[in-house]
């Protein structure tokens, strides 16, 4: 199948509606967007895929409310991604 011939899914990240070409991955879904990142750590760093086959977990997102790692996972049709897996900044504990 030639790449103009790919068919498109529509996700929903962080509220706002994305098309992408069926089988992107997540991760490269969420490169696609500013800010690029797919979290953000509990001290506040944003984070992004490091490793890409899903060792470094740096990837992780919720989907329909449960964490997965972005570069394990391909976008499908409705699915709904929020990259807020970190705690809100400032509220690490020590």
């Amino acid at each position: 199948m030639t790449p103009a011939a790919r068919s498109l899914v529509q996700i929903v990240v962080n509220g706002t509606p994305l098309q992408v070409p069926a089988g992107t991955s997540v991760a490269a879904a969420l490169a696609q967007r500013a800010p690029g990142t797919t979290r953000t750590s509990v001290t506040g760093e944003p984070r992004a895929p490091l490793c890409g086959m899903g060792v470094c977990h740096e990837c992780r997102v919720r989907i329909h409310g449960r964490t997965r790692l972005a570069c394990q996972t391909d976008c499908a049709e409705g699915m709904l991604i929020h990259t807020d897996v970190g705690a809100a900044p400032g509220s690490a504990k020590r």
